[in-house]
C-alpha cells in the first residue's frame, strides 16, 4: 500500500547512513515530505525526494536555530523522527566520565532538544507522531559490553513513555523502535573494533555477532524502516508509549 504518509511533513535526524536513511527513503517512498537532517551533510548526498540540512543533535543553541528556521519555512512537523545514536563498545569498567557523558547526550539528550524544539509547534498544530530509536539492549535486554549504551537505550525508553502519557489526551502518540542487530556503517565500525580489540579476524567478529541472533541472521535498515512508516502512520493511531522490538528475537 503506498502513500501511507501522503501530506505528512517528516523531520528525521540522523539520516545520512544506517538506519535514518533507510528511514527517510521508506517515508518519501510513501509520499512523505522529509526533511533529513545529519551532523555531516556531505552523507545526505543522493537521498532523493528530501529536503536536506545539517544539524548537530548535540548543540541546544544549533537544534533550537534549526527549528525556527524549518517551522518558519516548511512548517511543523506531523513526524518527528529521532535516531542519532552511539555506541559504546565495554563495560563500566571500560567506561571513562567522558565515555559516560557522550553517549548520554547523543543517545539521549538530543531528543530532548528536537522534543523543546518542536513539540510545542506540534502541540499548536492538533498533535502529531513521535518515534525515538531506543535497543533491544536497554531495559528489555542485556548484553555483553554495552553498559553505557544499554543504559542510555533503557533512557530512550523512559523518555518516550513520559512523553507519551504528558500528551496522550493532546493529539501526540510517542512510541520507541528497538531494534537489534542491524548491518549498517555502523556496525561496521563495531565489527572493526572488536578485531582490533580482540585479535579476532573480521569475518570470524562478523559471524559472532550473526550467532548470537535467534534467527541465525542479522537485520537490515530497511525492515527498521518498515515498522517506523506504519509507527509514523495513522495506521497506528491507538499505539502510543511503547517500545517495539525488531530484533529477530535477541530480546526472547
Amino acid at each position: 500500500m503506498a502513500g501511507r504518509l501522503k501530506g505528512k511533513l517528516a523531520l528525521v535526524t540522523a539520516a545520512g547512513q544506517g538506519i535514518g536513511r533507510a528511514i527517510a527513503v521508506a517515508f518519501v517512498a510513501e509520499g512523505a515530505h522529509v526533511i533529513a537532517t545529519d551532523l555531516d551533510a556531505n552523507k545526505l548526498k543522493g537521498l532523493r525526494g528530501a529536503e536536506r540540512a545539517a544539524l548537530d543533535v548535540r548543540s541546544t543553541e544549533g537544534v533550537q536555530a534549526f527549528a525556527k528556521s524549518t517551522l518558519k519555512e516548511f512548517g511543523t512537523p506531523d513526524i518527528l523522527m529521532n535516531c542519532a545514536g552511539y555506541v559504546h563498545q565495554g563495560s563500566v569498567l571500560d567506561c571513562s566520565e567522558e565515555d559516560w557523558d557522550f553517549s548520554f547526550d547523543l543517545n539521549v539528550k538530543s531528543m530532548h532538544r528536537m522534543l523543546r524544539a518542536f513539540l510545542p509547534a506540534m502541540l499548536k498544530n492538533g498533535g502529531g507522531s513521535i518515534v525515538n530509536i531506543s535497543s533491544a539492549v536497554s531495559s528489555i535486554s542485556g548484553l555483553p559490553n554495552r553498559y553505557a549504551y544499554g543504559a542510555t537505550k533503557a533512557a530512550v525508553i523512559g523518555l518516550t513513555k513520559a512523553v507519551a502519557a504528558d500528551f496522550i489526551r493532546k493529539g501526540i502518540r510517542c512510541n520507541a523502535i528497538c531494534p537489534g542487530t542491524i548491518v549498517s556503517p555502523s556496525f561496521e565500525q563495531r565489527v572493526i573494533a572488536v578485531s582490533k580489540a580482540t585479535g579476532k579476524k573480521l569475518k570470524a567478529v562478523r559471524q559472532d555477532f550473526t550467532d548470537r541472533q535467534p534467527m541465525g541472521r542479522l537485520g537490515t535498515a530497511e525492515e527498521v524502516a518498515a515498522l517506523a512508516v506504519f509507527l509514523a502512520s495513522d495506521e497506528s493511531r491507538y499505539i502510543t508509549g511503547q517500545p517495539h522490538l525488531v530484533d529477530g528475537g535477541l530480546a526472547l
